[in-house]
């Protein structure tokens, strides 16, 4: 039987669990220990030094004893890792050469990168034509994508990981609207679509299947407004005209 693997929590609250063990995010050594975590799980693929993570923890000044104060936080936060110990060896933090790495047990599980994969996978699904299949992995992306990151926090990588975050959600909504359209849920991808223009008002492809979604609903008067805000919207604020991909819905429509 194959072991319980270390999952790993970064959206919504920052936590850990394994076994019976659960890491929850009140239980961090601090505001910074939890920031580091995220981080160090994140880029673990790579040794991050010490003063880039100087840098990330304490953005508008660096205290005069950086490096005391980082080689104290990353004691706590290793002691507090210790606990997630079920026999196969606790998640770790290794040092060398001014360096700090994050050594997680085979398998692990974290949400931000099961997110991913799982859009991936059900893009891929969609693109080979089994939609319906695509259903599961799209609900998985958007459950995770749709959890905030680091509440209370701010900083150039911070907002990157929003990005990244947000443009999952993005993804999984499209995967999601594209679903609802091959199985008649006309008034469900309405919502989806909606969402989705909602949260990026500039990115034409939500127009798009807003439209259709409308379409596929019955109220084709609805899905040409919704051309018709678009077209606004670009005009104003960009100075330019929709793609010929949305031009020819809105001529299919009418």
């Amino acid at each position: 039987m194959e072991p319980t693997p270390l999952r790993i929590y970064l959206s919504g609250k920052v936590c850990a669990e394994w076994g019976k063990t659960v890491l929850r995010e009140a239980g961090f050594p601090s505001r910074q220990a939890r920031i580091l975590f995220a981080y160090l799980v994140c880029q673990r693929a790579q040794a991050a030094p010490m003063e880039q993570l100087a840098g990330l923890l304490w953005p508008e000044e660096t205290p005069s004893a950086w490096d005391a104060a980082l080689k104290s936080l990353v004691s706590r936060l290793r002691q507090f890792l210790r606990r997630l110990d079920e026999g196969l060896g606790a998640p770790s933090i290794s040092s060398q050469f001014g360096c700090y790495q994050l050594q997680l047990p085979p398998h692990t599980w974290v949400d931000l990168e099961a997110a991913r994969n799982a859009v991936d996978q059900a893009e891929g699904i969609i693109r080979s034509g089994e939609i319906r299949s695509a259903w599961g992995p799209a609900n998985v992306a958007l459950a995770i994508a749709r959890r905030p990151f680091l509440l209370g926090e701010d900083g150039e990588w911070v907002a990157m990981k929003r990005r990244e975050l947000l443009d999952l959600l993005l993804r999984s909504l499209d995967c999601y609207v594209e679903i609802c359209l091959h199985i008649g849920q006309g008034s469900l991808a309405v919502e989806m679509a909606g969402q989705a223009v909602s949260l990026e008002p500039f990115r034409e492809t939500g127009y798009q299947r807003l439209m259709a979604a409308h379409a596929a609903a019955g109220n084709r008067a609805e899905a040409l407004r919704v051309y018709g805000r678009c077209r606004e919207l670009l005009s104003e604020e960009l100075g330019v005209d929709p793609s010929p991909e949305t031009e020819a819905l809105y001529l299919e429509l009418l």
